[in-house]
């Protein structure tokens, strides 16, 4: 039988203290010239099973598992980018040094200094000339198979999940490589970054509940803003024509598969565009950045993609006309008749967005847009052009799930401070989901805001489309958990 785990605990602090009583500093202040494990194994990609190298690296990570005692034994250690085998030989290191190394626990951080080597197995290996103790390990890493497997375990210890699980290292290090190409995309077409910020006077720029916090200094109330497109619009205003914001956003709502209350997003918005001209970008842009992280999913990111409209795509899955039928106990009674949920409480606006959400969404797994809104769904986009009631406003879906929100933006203060009014009556008869007034803003757009396309991009939700996750969860280190 194996210790308990406070005998573990006991037995790692018990040689802890033999580090220290040995002279050994087990947490030392640094270790210099250490090189990525990844770009050892580079290095060395073309020796042959058996051959030997003079080239010495010096490497540090985690003990991953050891095999082998006495005169010669092989350690696997972990950086970020890989794993390598070190080969440790009493005749190297000395019957201390060995029995030294040889006692450290698995979990341990050590650096390394080794010659390269190919095994006679043809496994890359570093002949270990001398070692270091970065970090004793008091806790011993996960079971492979127990801990990992618990879902619970894996999103409230990300540590873990991280130190056992490869598969999650490199799907955050993805995450990241995704948001690096979005960057070097934007500023190559001329856009600039910007920070807005995250406490406002007056949330927002979306149809969400705010997270609220009070600000003891200036004793007022403030609000985690629920997404950057009103400061954003106002940049516009001023003159810098293209800007672009990645950021978090936070929404006082439920946790699902797509759902965490504080997210990332990006937003960006162009001078003298319009929503077509948007898509056009979102569609190249993705691909790009598929291209950039070697996306190798099994959805076509190719451009051009696929377009619908809301009203045709509800009408060929439902059989409703939405556009025949502007009445809210109208539209609910024809739900009925097809044996449709229509909650009695609904709005007009949110039985459309039951019919969207239910049996168009998961319909939509290649890229698509979904273009062309009603207006009372849609507060800040400008009026269609040629469709009465609709908007110029498109929703891109991948794998059944909308990833990002785009207009031709509303320029027009008079129409702004309408649609504001609107929203208003919509509050009032229940809809908590709803854009409170903003009287600065309206001031804003009255100095005079130019053509704009503008949209909001979720990077949680398109790191999931491009690495084939289905949770959320899975791609936000840190994810909001019930206690």
């Amino acid at each position: 039988m194996g210790e308990e785990p406070a005998d573990v605990f006991a037995t790692r602090r018990r040689k802890l203290d033999e580090l220290r009583a040995a002279g050994v500093d087990p947490f030392p202040h640094e270790y210099k010239g250490v090189e990525p494990i990844a770009a050892v194994r580079e290095a060395h990609a073309d020796l042959t099973a058996g051959e030997e190298t003079d080239v010495s690296h010096r490497v540090a990570g985690r003990l991953a598992a050891r095999r082998g005692q006495g005169k010669m034994a092989f350690l696997d250690l972990v950086d970020r980018s890989g794993r390598i085998q070190l080969q440790a030989r009493v005749d190297e290191l000395g019957p201390e040094g060995m029995e030294r190394l040889l006692d450290l626990d698995l979990g341990d951080l050590v650096g390394v200094d080794g010659a390269a080597f190919c095994s006679r197995r043809g496994e890359l290996t570093l002949r270990v000339q001398a070692f270091d103790v970065l970090a004793k390990s008091l806790r011993p890493p996960p079971e492979k198979h127990h801990g990992l497997k618990d879902v619970e375990t894996r999103f409230r210890h990300r540590e873990l999940d991280l130190i056992a699980n490869e598969e999650s290292r490199a799907l955050f290090i993805t995450r990241a490589r995704v948001i690096s190409a979005i960057r070097r995309f934007l500023d190559a077409e001329g856009f600039i970054e910007v920070e807005t910020p995250v406490l406002q006077p007056l949330y927002g720029g979306a149809l969400a509940r705010p997270f609220t916090t009070h600000h003891n200094a200036l004793n007022r109330e403030f609000y985690l803003r629920i997404a950057t497109e009103l400061y954003l619009k106002r940049l516009i205003v001023g003159g810098l024509e293209r800007v672009y914001e990645l950021g978090k956003d936070f929404r006082n709502e439920g946790v699902d598969t797509t759902h965490n209350p504080e997210f990332t997003m990006l937003e960006w918005y162009e001078a003298y565009a319009d929503y077509l001209d948007v898509a056009d970008r979102c569609e190249k842009l993705i691909a790009y950045v598929a291209q950039e992280i070697g996306y190798a999913g099994e959805i076509d990111l190719t451009p051009p993609w696929r377009r619908e409209t809301v009203a045709g795509a509800i009408l060929d899955r439902t059989g409703i006309d939405i556009l025949a039928l502007h009445d809210r106990d109208a539209l609910a009674a024809a739900m009925r008749e097809r044996g449709l949920d229509a909650p009695s409480d609904d709005t007009w606006p949110q039985l459309v967005d039951e019919l969207l959400s239910k049996h168009v969404e998961p319909t939509l797994i290649e890229p698509t847009f979904l273009l062309d809104y009603p207006v009372e769904m849609s507060p800040f986009a400008k009026r269609h052009r040629s469709k009465e009631g609709l908007v110029e406003r498109f929703e891109a879906y991948v794998g059944g799930t909308e990833f990002a929100n785009a207009f031709t933006e509303l320029n027009d203060p008079d129409e702004q401070r309408r649609r504001f009014e609107s929203q208003r009556e919509l509050a009032g008869a229940g809809d908590e989901e709803t854009q409170p007034y903003d009287e600065g803003f309206v001031g804003a757009l009255e100095q005079g805001m130019p053509p704009t396309g503008g949209i909001g991009i979720g990077i949680d939700r398109l790191v999931m489309a491009l690495t084939g996750t289905r949770s959320i969860r899975e791609v936000v280190l840190f994810p909001a958990m019930r206690d």
